[in-house]
């Protein structure tokens, strides 16, 4: 459109006629043309102004937006500018393609010009105000369809629109009773008369969440695939992870892999397989390139079977739509997080629409046909296989589930169908693979079921998703297990973003400080940073991720300590890991760590063979998940006296409590122990402490929590009111009150005090009835002071003082005893022990060194549970210095082992060794 004067037209028209596909001359000189393009501006504002206002007025009648334009663009109510900007407005989409301000200005002139010309344009100054109110709202900059806002804020209603999050009590309530019966019996018969293996490509390693006892592959070479044809298993899964490359890649993949499949089960005796794709229930993935692919290896089948219902994710579909469970809501997909992902993002909650859309209108919506819930609860798997078998060949076909029932329903009439000849290509979440092989669900597993209870080194906790869950998650994990957890932040502007320098110092400054951390215990958390950081298209967006992800595994290669445990966060971090990191070829699905969370072994050609490793999805469990797993897999840190006292009591063994001086007495107990497998008590007498002091103690503590075998630590004979309130506070697990010097009601009423201060903070406490003769660190009780332990006053003393442990005497003796040996009251421990175990109380007995081996087995067969060992592993040591010419080092070593070797050969007599 042009207008000016004659001869400027003349010499410039062929250019804007070049310029133009239609061009109109507007006659009346310069600013003609703006004359219509006030009326265009009139209209246009007015248009957008009245579609704002129509699609309010319909949202406030109830009506459903969405439904709203589809009738209105079909009716003769609607323009071109109603089609193009009430989209806008349904999808509460404001990305600014003509600016709200734009129509301030234009209606503007307007409103001047009509003035001025004293023209009454009611309708357009109407529209005028409205934007203007837009503006002062602060949407100025945002798209022009956003003056729908002003009616918004006018009326309270919102024209977004969203499918409405639903109750999931209410709707799950409505829906109609389960099939009666369960058909997992019925598939695992079936299963075995269909000699078929069942394949599952997954495209993360989280699709094993609902198995236990299947292998897992992680490469798909002929001969590994010809292996594990051999075994005839009835499913095994083969890791892909074609989410984290571009749709030509994930083409490319499944396609070689299909062909490999077909390769390996011909030189197996034909074998039969069928393959599933395992995909996100959340809907995210390549969809339909997969699938493409799959079949122009495999061959036409009769239908896609698309089933993304996952209980313990909370995904349900219903009605055809497929939802996101959210606390006590159902959520459409298309409404969350997931859908907005910046590689696999979608808009369709109805799966029917959803395919159509993955497609691109190549499969419409009205040709895909479904198996509703109706169908599954009131027909059984009979009416399934019926439906099936009706479908057209290349049909693709929704299942509909909201229960494991249901699934289980839907797999056993596939079964049938399948029997019958027909064959499908499923794109389906974990909960179809389990139905389809009839796996039984077992409960979570533990540390202690895969026998790593014990093991020292810290576990490995590596987060790479992105979805806002997961943040959510760890900042739960941090605010509940933070305490406990060494955390490391990797920036991700540094491994992504920066010059290759600044990444490789990031990566080897965060493998070095995780080495150091679970090399001393400690669980650590390596996380990236939560900014999250995407490219200008999907493109970009995975190359990034690629970056982060390839930095974390460098990370994870580098550290040289074995984990407890490693739990990878988010499909594609934990894929690469197992893969790259860890070099995992195969691993074994032993069950799960939470439900919907599986926990692998990795082989043995792996980094670390037979770490438990947890792949957490990114977009399962609650706030509290992550945190739930972690605590239950931390190490449980030491036993306490009590603990180790109660286990020997249950096995019928002692426990020897060694009094140590210095490092290498430490070194001895703590070694020995560890070689034989034993638990075993440092014990610090008041004399040691007096002399080692606070250090000595704190490297008593140190040593028995880096032990790799239960190891407490006691102080022993306290015998002052003020000694054992200091003791209280030094990190003790257990101490000895010894009034044995006192009469019987002082020593009760001393042994109670300090009784009651031990147990409030979880302390066992000892105490001694009766007292020993002999000498102990040059503190002697002559003969004639000493007594035996009278059983009715024992029965008195416990219940007045709620010892836990009792040291009894029965003619043992501190130190050497004469030459004429041992002589002692077995028959009085024998109704001691009895006494004590009716009261839940161990029994203890000093004096062990210079007992003979029957005596001391005959001790542990009436009950005693600990005894104390002190002089001769004191001789053992004394004796090591005699020789001279050595170094200090030397003199170190030599009475370290010659300590040791008296231990052991305690904890052998003992019973202890193994018991660890």
């Amino acid at each position: 459109m042009a207008s000016g004067a004659e001869e400027a037209l003349e010499h410039a028209g062929s250019v804007i006629s070049a310029l133009s596909e239609k061009l109109y001359i507007i006659n009346g000189g310069c600013g003609a043309g703006s004359g219509v393009k006030m009326v265009n501006q009139l209209l246009a504002g007015v248009h957008i102004a009245s579609a704002a206002e129509a699609m309010a007025f319909g949202a406030r009648l109830g009506l459903n937006t969405r439904l709203l334009f589809d009738v209105i663009k079909n009716s003769a109510g609607t323009s071109w500018m109603f089609e193009n900007r009430a989209p806008h407005m349904v999808e509460n989409d404001y990305t600014p393609l003509s600016a709200l301000d734009i129509f301030v200005k234009d209606l503007g002139i307007v409103s001047r010009e009509c003035s001025s010309r004293r023209v009454p344009l009611h309708v357009s100054n109407a529209a005028h105000q409205l934007f203007l109110s837009g503006s002062a709202s602060g949407w100025g900059r945002i798209d022009d369809s956003a003056v729908v806002k002003v009616y918004e804020t006018l009326t309270g209603v919102k024209v977004e629109g969203k499918r409405p999050a639903l109750s999931k009590e209410s709707v799950l309530s409505s829906l109609p009773s389960d099939w009666p019966i369960d058909p997992i019996q019925d598939i695992i018969k079936l299963t075995q008369k269909n000699s078929k293996t069942l394949v599952v490509l997954d495209d993360d390693p989280t699709g094993t969440q609902t198995v236990h006892d299947i292998d897992v592959l992680t490469e798909w070479s002929i001969e590994s695939l010809v292996e594990q044809f051999s075994k005839k298993p009835k499913c095994f899964f083969i890791l892909t992870n074609s989410r984290s490359v571009s749709s030509d890649k994930a083409t490319a993949l499944v396609t070689e892999i299909c062909s490999n499949l077909s390769a390996a089960a011909k030189t197996v005796d034909n074998a039969e397989y069928t393959v599933v794709l395992r995909g996100d229930s959340t809907l995210r993935g390549h969809f339909p390139e997969e699938p493409d692919a799959a079949v122009s290896v495999t061959g036409e089948v009769d239908a896609w079977i698309i089933c993304p219902f996952f209980l313990q994710g909370g995904r349900y579909t219903i009605g055809d739509v497929h939802y996101v469970a959210d606390s006590d809501r159902l959520i459409p997909a298309g409404e969350t997080e997931f859908a907005k992902d910046a590689s696999f993002g979608y808009k369709s909650s109805n799966l029917r629409e959803w395919v159509e859309e993955k497609t691109g209108g190549r499969i419409p919506a009205s040709s895909v046909a479904s198996i509703s819930i109706q169908l599954l609860r009131k027909g059984g798997p009979e009416a399934v296989c019926e439906r099936l078998c009706s479908l057209k060949k290349g049909s693709t076909c929704i299942v509909n589930a909201a229960s494991d029932r249901d699934m289980a329903v839907f797999a056993a009439g596939m079964i049938q169908a399948e029997m019958k000849g027909k064959s499908f290509l499923c794109r389906t979440a974990a909960s179809f693979v389990s139905a389809r092989i009839g796996i039984i669900p077992k409960a979570p597993l533990l540390p202690s079921d895969l026998g790593i209870s014990s093991y020292k080194t810290g576990g490995l906790i590596v987060v790479g998703s992105y979805v806002p869950k997961t943040t959510k998650q760890v900042d739960e994990l941090l605010l509940q297990r933070g305490h406990a957890l060494k955390r490391i932040e990797v920036s991700v502007d540094k491994i992504a973003m920066k010059s290759i320098e600044e990444r490789e110092e990031e990566i080897a400054q965060t493998a070095q400080t995780t080495d150091v951390y679970l090399r001393s215990g400690r669980d650590t958390l390596v996380m990236t940073s939560r900014l999250l950081v995407v490219g200008k298209n999907a493109s970009q967006s995975l190359e990034i991720n690629g970056k982060v992800s390839s930095a974390l595994v460098e990370i994870v290669r580098r550290i040289t300590t074995k984990p407890r445990y490693i739990l990878a966060k988010g499909g594609i971090t934990s894929s690469d890991l197992a893969t790259k990191a860890l070099e995992a070829k195969r691993a074994k699905i032993v069950g799960q760590a939470l439900a919907g969370v599986p926990l692998w072994q990795l082989g043995p050609e792996s980094r670390h063979p037979g770490v438990p490793y947890i792949v957490f999805p990114g977009n399962v469990g609650d706030n509290n998940a992550v945190a739930e797993v972690v605590k239950s897999w931390a190490h449980p840190g030491r036993l306490s006296t009590k603990e180790l006292l109660l286990n020997a009591d249950n096995g019928g063994y002692a426990v020897g409590a060694f009094n140590v001086y210095n490092l290498e007495g430490i070194q001895a107990v703590v070694s020995a122990a560890e070689e034989l497998r034993s638990p075993a008590i440092l014990q610090i007498h008041p004399s040691a402490l007096k002399q080692g002091g606070v250090p000595l103690v704190a490297c008593c503590i140190s040593a028995a929590k880096q032990a790799t075998v239960p190891i407490t630590v006691h102080f022993d004979h306290g015998s002052s009111k003020q000694e054992l309130i200091e003791i209280l506070e030094l990190g003790f697990d257990s101490l000895m009150v010894d009034g044995s010097h006192l009469s019987f009601k002082e020593n009760i009423s001393y042994t109670k005090y300090i009784s009651g201060l031990a147990h409030s903070q979880d302390l066992l406490v000892e105490a001694e009835l009766g007292r020993l003769s002999g000498t102990e660190d040059d503190l002697t009780v002559q003969d004639y002071e000493a007594k035996l332990t009278d059983i009715n006053q024992a029965n008195e003393f416990i219940d007045a003082t709620g010892i836990d442990a009792l040291a009894v005497c029965i003619g043992n003796v501190h130190g050497k005893y004469p030459e004429s040996g041992p002589n002692l009251r077995l028959d009085l421990l024998k109704d001691l022990y009895d006494l004590c175990s009716k009261k839940g109380v161990q029994v203890v007995l000093h004096g062990a060194s210079g007992l003979g081996e029957n005596i001391i087995k005959e001790c542990i067969k009436l009950g005693v549970r600990k005894f104390n060992v002190n002089t001769e592993v004191r001789k053992a040591y004394m004796e090591s210095l005699t020789s001279i010419g050595k170094d200090l080092v030397h003199v170190m070593e030599s009475s370290k082992e010659a300590m040791k070797a008296v231990v052991a050969e305690k904890m052998l007599l003992f019973g202890s060794a193994g018991k660890a």
